[in-house]
């Protein structure tokens, strides 16, 4: 048990500098659309560039986590991540955005952060598999109320170049060192999950039957393949509900702290706002994804959804009416509601395709999460340069939260394997 806490604490900090270092992307929107005087739909199309090109490599990526495991990909990731923000610094044209900031730290940050860590923390938990990886996931949050602010009076003060070198140094002096003690599962150190002592089954690297609480044995049992999983309607719901909820989460992190700046918000006030989004976000990481050990995945998958859903509401409301309250429903909403959608991720997928195989397919449905986290960004700021207005945009966020908790009720990971005794 005690190595498994050491992996997610690993966990916790490479999430808090490598999502912190995408999420910037909001703080550094304004200076370089002041100094460049790009269109908005350009700029932010290098942040959906970098989800783009994460979708096109999570194939490869989780068939090499399959066959080497987290390290050679996380660290891979890491050094993408360090070159695009050095090499950011030297950006001139509108290409060079979409080379650094976009392909190397987007599809960088890919591979360190939700969608990897998801493909093997799963393994070394299944009594306590959602608290774990929310846990682990919460150091998003420690990132963003540490490093935003900081990002953001270096951006005021020296410039938004010296904000992302300051990152990259970051990634390079904590991330790259502590990768090397990452493991794939307890069963390649002798161990089992949950710290559980050696079993009758022996360690074969798959987790009985009856550890789990299995509804449908037939289907946990089989040994699922990436094509066997393609012929199945959960795989497909799954990636329904995981576009959608993405198109979501990185419309608004993306367009936030700009759409808080038209409004009249002072910079101080945006960069809090997007900071303390991902602190609200800790409490509600863990407690929900505690709650979805009891009371299910797609429980917890729709409250997420909810979560954005009435962020999108409070920042229309924000138009007719800049009250600070209304702000700050929008960060509780996002935060403590939304962001929950991260501790159960991984766990939707484990709990259907568990398996040898299990990152190969978890890489194939990033095709779709991290499409929608290309999509989103894309299209709102089209939207807004189309329309003049943010409006249409959230509008369609809302609908897409929707029909994302819809679709993981009928993927129904809770059909498979329930998280408690009936």
């Amino acid at each position: 048990m005690f190595y498994g806490w050491v992996i997610v604490g690993i966990a916790f900090v490479t999430m808090a500098l490598s999502v912190t270092a995408r999420t910037s992307f909001s703080l550094l929107l304004p200076p370089m659309l002041d100094e460049f005087a790009w269109d908005r739909a350009e700029v932010a199309g290098a942040f959906s560039f970098g989800f783009f090109c994460s979708a096109l490599i999570s194939p490869w990526a989780g068939k090499w986590m399959d066959r080497q495991g987290p390290r050679p990909v996380i660290t891979l990731g890491a050094v993408m991540m360090c070159a695009g923000l050095f090499l950011s610094t030297r950006i001139e044209h509108l290409w060079e955005l979409y080379l650094t900031l976009g392909l190397l730290v987007g599809a960088g940050a890919n591979l360190m952060s939700y969608t990897a860590q998801s493909q093997y923390l799963p393994n070394w938990f299944v009594r306590k598999r959602g608290l774990a990886i929310s846990i682990a996931f919460s150091g998003v949050g420690i990132g963003s109320i540490l490093i935003l602010p900081l990002l953001q009076q270096v951006i005021l003060t020296e410039g938004w170049r010296q904000a992302c070198l300051w990152m990259a140094a970051m990634l390079m002096l904590i991330a790259l060192p502590l990768n090397r003690f990452v493991r794939r599962k307890p069963e390649d150190m002798g161990l089992l999950p949950d710290g559980d002592t050696q079993s009758a089954e022996g360690l074969t690297g798959k987790v009985p039957l009856n550890s789990h609480f299995i509804v449908d044995t037939a289907w946990a049992s089989k040994d699922w393949t990436v094509g066997a999983a393609l012929q199945t309607s959960r795989f497909w719901w799954i990636c329904g509900g995981f576009f959608c909820a993405l198109v979501a989460w990185y419309a608004v992190q993306v367009h936030q702290t700009k759409y808080l700046l038209e409004l009249g918000f002072d910079p101080s006030v945006a960069a809090w706002a997007l900071g303390w989004v991902s602190v609200v976000a800790i409490p509600g990481q863990i407690l929900l994804g505690a709650a979805s050990d009891r009371i299910g995945r797609e429980a917890v998958w729709s409250i997420g959804c909810l979560g954005f859903a009435i962020c999108y509401f409070a920042l229309l409301m924000l138009e007719h009416s800049p009250w600070t309250g209304w702000l700050g429903f929008m960060v509780f909403s996002q935060g403590f509601l939304g962001y929950s959608l991260t501790s159960v991720m991984g766990a939707i997928v484990a709990e259907l395709f568990q398996g040898k195989h299990f990152a190969a397919i978890f890489g194939l449905i990033n095709i779709a999460l991290l499409g929608g986290g290309a999509f989103g960004p894309w299209l709102a700021g089209w939207i807004h340069d189309q329309q003049g207005s943010y409006r249409s945009a959230f509008m369609i966020c809302i609908a897409a939260c929707l029909f994302s908790s819809y679709a993981i009720f009928r993927a129904s990971p809770g059909k498979v394997r329930r998280v408690r005794k009936a």
